[in-house]
């Protein structure tokens, strides 16, 4: 897995893990998931991703999006 799947991998399961959590325990959770798609938005834009820096010093190769 490149970072670019793994990057698209975690915004997924951050924002469904945020809708349950804003379902079942407070609405709150939802803003979790207005800022992810922030960053995912802000990333497309400028190239810099937080989650891709901190992936790529675990070892996940880059892809053609995230270096």
């Amino acid at each position: 897995m490149n970072l670019d799947r793994a990057i698209f991998a975690f915004a997924g399961v951050m924002i469904l893990v945020s809708l349950a959590l804003g379902h079942y325990v407070s609405p709150y959770w939802l803003l979790l998931t207005a800022f992810v798609g922030l960053n995912l938005l802000q990333s497309a834009f400028t190239g810099f991703c937080p989650a891709a820096m901190i992936l790529g010093k675990f070892g996940v190769k880059a892809g053609c999006a995230f270096k």
